[in-house]
């Protein structure tokens, strides 16, 4: 590697993380069974380590989307309407605010007259923002009846 090398770096286009998939998975569990469950249930049905799905539920427990009773075996319970809660705002909960840039890499001024990319990594980003925003949990819900 030559020393006058630069070396740009590229943003997400869209990520979603093992935290987003948890969060919103174990969400959407709960809300689904309508009744009180247990973290070790929401783990067996997502398929994911019980240690891992409880951090992101401290983090429903934090916000406001679920209450728990306490004990070894605490019990939750969805207390938002999963009407209100767009999977965008549970998404952004975990991996803050959805940028939506022009380019994905991080220089101040293209060397070309034309995008390579021809705008497509910020209609990649919109078109997410737009189904997250636009897909409440309860319609999800509904859908997997």
């Amino acid at each position: 590697m030559h020393s006058n090398t630069t070396i740009i770096l590229m943003n997400k286009i869209v990520n979603i993380s093992n935290a987003s998939f948890i969060a919103l998975h174990s969400l959407a569990y709960v809300a689904s069974c309508k009744k009180v469950i247990i973290i070790q249930k929401i783990s067996e049905t997502i398929k994911i380590a019980e240690s891992h799905v409880a951090k992101l539920i401290q983090t429903h427990l934090k916000f406001g989307y679920l209450k728990s009773t306490r004990g070894p075996k605490g019990r939750l319970v969805l207390i938002k309407s999963p009407i209100n809660i767009s999977l965008l705002e549970i998404f952004e909960l975990i991996e803050g605010s959805l940028q939506i840039d022009n380019c994905p890499t991080q220089c101040k001024m293209c060397s070309f007259k034309t995008c390579i990319f021809g705008g497509l990594p910020q209609k990649m980003s919109l078109e997410f923002q737009k189904y997250m925003q636009n897909k409440a949990l309860e319609q999800f819900i509904n859908e997997n009846k």
